[in-house]
């Protein structure tokens, strides 16, 4: 007996349905990226292990997939290393490809590589799967799509102020709450600087970044297992335990970052980004930096997003209405470009996670009526001569916009109106010999029961109105 078919944990297959559900949440993204003219751009699954190696920190090197070369993938592999077991040197001798953990690095180098293609400032946006050697979980996949929009060559922090308009204008519109956090590193960075522990940015971050996930008492362990003093670790609880307004949270770690240039950058940084957002607010509003967006804008010290290439300002949004980790983040990257060659290009940018966003969506069921629904309109075949008869006004119906469907076989009559049921077709049309003797055609509604006998093109035209 044939085994059963399987696929990897951590990866899953989508159905006509949950497709047209993804293409709404695409088709939702890429229109605000269009709004404030980004391009579209794709890059290949597969990157050299030298692009990706060593970009994303000790932790995500331990989660990329690496694939074997092609061939005899062991030619080069003596016995002595092949009994050492050491599957770090052995993978590094096996292996030249990987699979591209996230967006960001491999648009990186695309930038370097097309450098004299690209009009700078360049905006870009991509949609495409991402992979990571993860242990599955709710809302954690192996397999997932990314929706990145990014902007090179430019220092401006408009760009960060477009960014999050952007996040804003995306969960608007699909009637999502959430919390947009931001920081920036420079700020984390001259803390570490005032409690004396300047060599350990990050070490430090890596570990508060983990704060909601495993509390307080456990990120401290962190800290001390990474070498941190009790007294460093102490001077670092009234920061990360900081409360407020983002106007009190700003003025309270500018007085504690007083002493160190880099910190203050980053307090100056977020202080024009958040007043910029805020421009035509409520003048009666208690925080003089409420931003002007729809959802809340929150300065989390705590924020330190993992990976090492960030240098500014850093964003993450959260889910208010559902339980589920990050569904968008990013920030400033001022010297991605600079391991492949090209330093001195900045670069800002955002990372929608699209899997969680589906999660998200279907758990509060937010989606528009009209955008899961598939073939609107079914002719019903009688036979050869009856579907001749409808084949031009189903034509028609199609060149007006309708999704139009022709049942392929002459069929019992109560198995095509099973399919038209189970795909949800809200009408169907009937063309037999009384219908084709008039010139016209019979239009039911599959909700209410009517029927009505009309013209062609009344017919497109009433069923053009019913299905917009």
């Amino acid at each position: 007996m044939a085994q059963k078919p399987s696929i990897p944990k951590g990866t899953r297959d989508f159905g006509p349905q949950e497709m047209a559900r993804r293409n709404y949440i695409f088709d939702t993204i890429k229109e605000v990226y269009q709004l404030y003219g980004f391009q579209q751009i794709e890059t290949p699954a597969m990157e050299t292990l030298g692009t990706l190696m060593g970009k994303y920190g000790e932790e995500g090197d331990k989660l990329l997939f690496k694939v074997l070369n092609s061939g005899d993938c062991l030619a080069k592999i003596s016995d002595e290393e092949l009994q050492e077991r050491n599957s770090l040197h052995l993978a590094a001798k096996m292996c030249e490809k990987g699979l591209r953990y996230d967006l960001t690095v491999p648009f990186a180098r695309y930038v370097v590589m097309h450098r004299d293609e690209l009009q700078l400032p360049f905006k870009r946006y991509q949609m495409q799967p991402v992979w990571r050697a993860d242990r599955p979980q709710k809302g954690r996949y192996r397999e997932f799509w990314q929706f990145d929009g990014d902007i090179v060559g430019s220092d401006s922090l408009l760009n960060e102020v477009e960014l999050m308009q952007i996040i804003d204008t995306v969960f608007t519109r699909f009637g999502v709450r959430v919390q947009i956090k931001i920081n920036n590193r420079k700020i984390l960075s001259g803390i570490a600087e005032v409690i004396g522990a300047a060599d350990k940015i990050v070490d430090i971050t890596v570990a508060i970044d983990k704060l909601d996930k495993i509390g307080i008492d456990n990120v401290n362990a962190e800290l001390r297992e990474d070498g941190l003093t009790e007294e460093q670790i102490e001077k670092l609880q009234p920061i990360i335990l900081l409360e407020g307004t983002n106007e009190e949270k700003l003025n309270t770690i500018a007085e504690v970052l007083k002493d160190s240039e880099t910190g203050l950058k980053g307090v100056e940084e977020i202080r024009y980004i958040l007043s910029t957002l805020s421009a035509g607010c409520d003048s009666v509003a208690t925080d003089s930096l409420h931003s002007s967006l729809h959802n809340e804008l929150q300065l989390d010290l705590t924020l330190a997003r993992g990976l090492n290439y960030y240098t500014g300002a850093i964003f993450e949004v959260k889910a208010l209405d559902v339980q589920i980790g990050s569904i968008t983040g990013g920030g400033r990257y001022d010297n991605l470009t600079g391991i492949f060659g090209m330093p001195g290009i900045s670069g800002v940018g955002i990372s929608f996670g699209v899997d969680r966003i589906y999660d998200v969506l279907n758990t509060l069921d937010a989606y528009p009526k009209d955008a899961t629904n598939g073939t609107r309109l079914l002719f019903i075949n009688f036979g050869e001569k009856e579907t001749a008869y409808c084949l031009p006004v189903a034509a028609k119906a199609r060149q007006a916009g309708i999704r139009t469907e022709v049942f392929p076989d002459a069929a019992k009559m109560k198995k095509q109106m099973a399919y038209a049921n189970a795909k949800q077709i809200p009408f169907v049309v009937l063309a037999g010999e009384n219908e084709m003797s008039q010139g016209k055609l019979t239009l039911k509604n599959m909700e209410t029961g009517e029927q009505q006998l009309l013209s062609p093109d009344e017919l497109v035209s009433i069923a053009s109105s019913a299905c917009k």
